[in-house]
Formats: C-alpha cells, structure tokens, sequence
C-alpha cells in the first residue's frame, strides 16, 4: 500500500484545523488509504499547535514565520525523507474536503502522473472564488501557457498531490512567496507531467485571506514578477 503524506501548512487555523485533521483521518479510515497528516504550524499566534498537539497527526512547529512556501516545503521534505511515496497538499482553513482526495490520486495513478491539481474552475461547482480573483487567475492561466505551454485553470489552487519524483526537486528548491503559481513553472521546466481534476471546494472555514480586495491588482503585479523571475532563474540555469 502507498504511503501519503497529507501536508497541511497552518498559520493561526485554530477555527478550522480540527476539523481538518480528523475529516482526512476520516478519510483514510473509510477508505483504508495510508495517509499520514502533517500539519506544519507556521509560527501561529493563536492557538494553533496546542489544538493540533492533540490531534491524531504530526506537528512540525517552526519557530518562525516562513510563509506558505517555506511551511509547505517543509512539509514535502518531511515527506520525501521519511520514505512516503506521494504528499498531498491541503489546506488548514477548510476549504479543500479531504472527501476529494482519492480523486486526485486515481488521476495520478491513472495517467501517469507526477503532479495532479484540484481545480475548481473545471466543472465550476462549489466555491468559486471572487470576480476580480477569478479574473487574477484566468491571467496566470495565460501566463503560465505563454512561458512553458502548459494550460492550467486553477494554478493558484493550493489541494494537489505529488509523486515521489517531485517530491525530490522541491525537497531541493521551492518557491517561497507565490508558491503555486511560480511552482508551474517548476515543474514545466523540470519535464514533470502535470495534471488537473474538478474538485468541489468550499468558502474558507477559518482564518483570514492574505489577500485582500483593495490588494488584489497589487498580487496580480508581484506575482507576475515572480513567476517570471523563477522562469528565468530555471530556464537560464540549465
């Protein structure tokens, strides 16, 4: 039976993370997967790592605050060094049901896959995120097919899974600010194959966005830099 790693970055989700952690718990059981969560506290300010302390699950508790890239690579590194053969990232606020999970990993293993992502602009059921979001993410969608021809709806979508071959490369080097679009151009330019199945998500359960409306053109700016930037460090680097 496969290992899985489910990784599950959290930074003050003490509203959400419970429920987290037992609905992918749940999960396994009902399905008799082998899934381990992994929950990387990202330095929280609430509290965060007490509730997940009693939790049926792995706690990583940084001492300071990485950001999301840095609290999920860590969580893939665990991953990857302790021997799973695949690692999920999910996230603490409850918006990626851990109901969803073996769709992504019968896509993997169904087509050969090195890494699959949940997108919920597929089916266009659920959760659909806002207007001038949506429009922020059809931009990337456009970036990411110019710069390494790979067409993803859902590039900002943080539920996806990855095999042990990816799971080496962002062992070694992930990015650390805007890490899932920048991470298309990652795994483009390292000849990984990349696919997307339609999962259901839901609003946030807990937590605050990050990325507010007033922001948002301001996100779509850096993060077009950024993935840019990665797009020439890679490349160029070869």
């Amino acid at each position: 039976m496969s290992k899985i790693a489910a990784i599950v970055p959290a930074y003050n989700e003490e509203k959400a993370i419970a429920s987290v952690v037992n609905e992918i718990n749940a999960v396994a059981q009902s399905l008799k997967i082998d899934i381990t969560v992994v929950v990387v506290n990202d330095c929280s300010k609430d509290s965060t790592s007490l509730i997940v302390g009693k939790l049926n699950c792995v706690l990583l508790d940084l001492p300071i605050n990485l950001g999301i890239g840095g609290a999920v690579q860590t969580g893939f590194k665990y991953a990857f060094e302790n021997g799973f053969d695949y690692a999920i990232q999910i996230d603490g606020d409850g918006q990626h049901p851990a109901s969803e999970i073996p769709e992504l990993l019968n896509a993997m293993k169904e087509n050969n896959y090195d890494v699959v992502i949940g997108s919920r602009f597929i089916s266009k059921e659920g959760f659909q995120s806002s207007a001038i979001r949506r429009v922020g993410i059809n931009y990337f969608k456009w970036l990411n097919r110019f710069l390494v021809g790979v067409t993803i709806n859902d590039s900002t979508s943080g539920f996806r899974i990855l095999n042990k071959k990816t799971l080496e490369i962002v062992s070694d080097i992930y990015p650390d600010e805007y890490p899932e679009p920048e991470a298309i151009i990652l795994y483009s330019l390292n000849n990984l194959k990349i696919g997307e199945v339609s999962v259901t998500m839901k609003e946030r359960q807990g937590g605050v966005s990050s990325i507010g409306r007033a922001s948002s053109i301001y996100y779509m700016f850096k993060v077009s830099l950024a993935i840019i930037y990665t797009f020439i460090r890679i490349k160029f680097k070869k």
